[in-house]
């Protein structure tokens, strides 16, 4: 069901968000010069560009051996043809993978043949990007994915993986990518606390580029930001309930309503002689907090455990 919500404006995404949105696996695109496992003597391929960029505008599948791999993901090659396969593509690897194991996972792939799309084709910059999980949806589902959204729509998609970065979802042919900063108007520590793999979710469709097959989602933009009326919900030396959501050195954070979370410092946690906070707190407990200072261009909350 596709539900569009121009009422709510739309920030506009430049090539600096995209850059550190996928900084994690574009840094690793393997260059000629960089330093990368091979699994033989590849022939040196001098990639045909008509062909590929042909592959990529037909949403066509073809079959790639791997020839390589790097901390990023693997190196394929054949029929004219050599790139790159994020490890955010793959369907087999482990959705978070241990540094010590992630040599492992991708040696598990050398020689292999994989089906894959052609999903950035950008001959100026040598850049040869296939996807397996792409290639789960038939040929030309893209383009028509593509043709189909537009910006403030609502999609329903399914979690395919989930990384350190944000979160990969399947919209039907094509996928979206939800920024950890788009996944809560709250602190989020990794993307795994928000959505797992295989999850059904609504998403805000926030940037569509066809031509680098890239789709920015949203999750924190269905619901109205909280911080917009903090300042007069929250007043300040009212006790309100709060949950205790992490521990920190320098004291603890603690969750007011969905996307509001606020510090209690230290030195507002009272402390039993020879005790420490996590003798005291631990996730998920109930409290009640007095409200210390609110910062809501900031995005901050004072709070206090101190409350008589």
């Amino acid at each position: 069901m596709h539900n569009q919500t121009p009422e709510r404006e739309i920030p506009v995404l430049d090539d600096g968000w995209w850059a550190s949105v996928l900084e994690e696996e574009e840094n690793r695109v393997v260059e000629p010069s960089a330093k990368v496992q091979k699994t033989g003597e590849a022939a040196k391929v001098a990639p045909d560009w008509e062909r590929a960029s042909a592959l990529y505008r037909q949403d066509e599948i073809i079959e790639l051996k791997v020839t390589g791999h790097n901390r990023g993901g693997l190196l394929v090659e054949g029929e004219g043809l050599s790139g790159f396969v994020p490890c955010s593509h793959l369907m087999d690897l482990p959705f978070q993978v241990e540094d010590e194991r992630r040599e492992e996972c991708f040696s598990a792939y050398d020689n292999r043949t994989l089906r894959l799309k052609v999903i950035e084709c950008v001959p100026e910059e040598g850049r040869m990007v296939f996807s397996e999980r792409a290639a789960r949806a038939e040929a030309g589902k893209r383009p028509a994915l593509f043709n189909a959204i537009q910006v403030g729509q609502r999609l329903c998609g399914e979690v395919t993986n989930v990384t350190e970065f944000g979160v990969f979802v399947d919209l039907g042919g094509a996928e979206g990518l939800i920024h950890i900063s788009e996944l809560s108007w709250g602190r989020v520590t990794h993307p795994g606390q928000i959505c797992k793999v295989g999850q059904h979710i609504e998403v805000l469709v926030m940037e569509v580029t066809p031509e680098r097959c890239r789709i920015a989602l949203s999750l924190k933009r269905l619901t109205p930001n909280p911080w917009e009326t903090v300042q007069v919900r929250y007043q300040v030396n009212t006790i309100v309930p709060a949950v205790i959501t992490a521990l920190v050195q320098f004291g603890a954070f603690a969750r007011l309503e969905e996307g509001l979370e606020g510090l209690i410092h230290a030195s507002e946690i009272p402390l039993p002689s020879g005790k420490a906070i996590k003798d005291v707190l631990e996730p998920g407990q109930q409290v009640q907090v007095r409200i210390l200072q609110v910062e809501a261009t900031r995005q901050r909350i004072g709070l206090s455990l101190k409350i008589n």
